[in-house]
């Protein structure tokens, strides 16, 4: 049996060491565009990689997908994140554990990830060509002589535009194909997976920071408030976590986490919104102002801008006291019903103008791709096209920051790598 892997990222390495596993005699073939393998992997996590999250329960897990969540619940019982922890650790690739959940090979060098990939394709003795873009795929009927089963069957034909050699096309005929190319984030990109049958999602960014660029607060850059909420009010969208003030906007978890969940709300305003911050993460407002009633109660003589509720960092509690038009220097007795109302209200919905995105690091993550519905979730084969199967961004799958993306690759790559019909 031949297989074809069009694609040389984690996603197509993890499907060749499945294949490998699941079909021992068969001949795998990876076939990358460009000349570097593994890219992705090289750049993610500020070059350390976050491979995984250490999630405690598939629930859990699998509450981190906007798009694909019921499925990776199903597939995370097959195979999950500490399926994958072993695998590197077995393979001479210790793991680290962040307070946050997210996992990173104890060298915090991205390479020592792709060196344990690279070496187990070795050892499976893939094969792996580079410079070779999948033009197209169509069907076509071997010859009972060719055919292992001595019958007539189909197998299908790659075209393949090769950069840097003489002849600029080739063709090569394959049993199975897995297709794990990553997301693209223009619809052409997809054009030759839709011209065979299969439903595209509009592809759109997906894990994007905020452009503020008429907002003052960016005079704060570098302040991180540990736990805030950002939300787009009059819709359900929001993000919690740790939030990053930068000279560009907002960033950190709580933002990311937004954009992931909101990725077609904020791509069809064009990036030109209003966010509301909850800067303590607490939405209930009267709990917020008897907090604010408490301070005055028991320090009445402190000075206002001296006591910060929830530990705010102190520059940004100054800056919130001017856009609550509090005096700093005020003392908590003097600041009245109306003053904690106000104060109130910008701790819990603070909003700001969006507009405009930036990329997060050097990282992209596309909402979009091949449809759930074009695809058997059970054995990541297409429906439309038997012996064709996909894992990795390709899918309509995608996760918020911390892991989930890679896990979701190594699951889907490994089912994928299995060939179930």
């Amino acid at each position: 049996m031949r297989v074809a892997i069009i694609g040389g990222g984690a996603a197509g390495f993890f499907a060749a060491y499945s294949v490998r596993k699941h079909h021992p005699d068969a001949e795998i073939s990876i076939f990358e565009k460009t000349k570097k393998l593994l890219s992705k992997v090289k750049v993610s996590g500020g070059g350390r990689c976050n491979v995984t999250n250490g999630c405690a329960s598939i629930k859990q897990l699998s509450l981190a997908y906007p798009r694909g969540s019921k499925s990776l619940r199903k597939l995370f019982q097959q195979y999950n994140n500490r399926d994958v922890m072993s695998w590197f650790t077995e393979r001479g690739v210790p793991l680290v554990e962040q307070e946050d959940g997210c996992i990173f090979p104890v060298s915090q060098n991205s390479q020592s990830i792709i060196d344990a990939l690279v070496a187990e394709c070795r050892r499976g003795k893939v094969n792996i060509a580079v410079g070779h873009m999948a033009q197209s795929i169509f069907a076509e009927t071997a010859s009972a002589s060719e055919s292992k089963l001595g019958q007539a069957s189909r197998v299908w034909r790659i075209t393949f535009r090769n950069s840097g050699s003489q002849s600029s096309a080739s063709s090569q005929s394959f049993d199975k194909v897995i297709i794990t190319t990553g997301g693209s984030p223009k619809p052409s990109g997809l054009e030759w997976l839709a011209n065979m049958g299969h439903r595209i999602e509009q592809p759109v960014p997906s894990l994007f920071t905020f452009n503020m660029p008429t907002e003052s607060i960016t005079e704060l850059m570098g302040v991180v408030v540990e736990q805030a909420q950002i939300s787009i009010p009059s819709t359900n969208l929001k993000g919690d976590g740790p939030l990053l003030i930068t000279h560009w906007g907002m960033s950190g978890p709580a933002v990311l986490k937004l954009s992931a969940f909101g990725a077609r709300y904020l791509s069809g305003r064009d990036y030109q919104l209003k966010v509301a911050v909850n800067w303590i993460n607490e939405t209930n407002f009267d709990k917020v102002f008897d907090l604010l009633s408490e301070i005055v109660t028991h320090s009445p003589q402190k000075i206002i801008a001296n006591q910060r509720p929830h530990g705010l960092p102190d520059r940004l509690w100054k800056y919130l006291l001017q856009r609550a038009e509090v005096e700093a220097n005020k003392k908590w007795q003097d600041l009245g019903k109306k003053g904690l109302h106000k104060l109130t209200r910008i701790l819990t919905v603070d909003e700001y103008q969006v507009s405009g995105k930036t990329t997060f690091k050097e990282e992209f993550v596309t909402c979009g791709g091949v449809s759930l519905d074009s695809v058997n979730m059970q054995t990541l084969q297409s429906k439309v096209c038997s012996g064709i199967y996909f894992a990795g961004e390709v899918l309509d799958i995608d996760g918020i920051t911390g892991g989930y993306n890679f896990q979701a690759a190594w699951t889907t790559a490994y089912i994928a790598g299995q060939l179930a019909e």
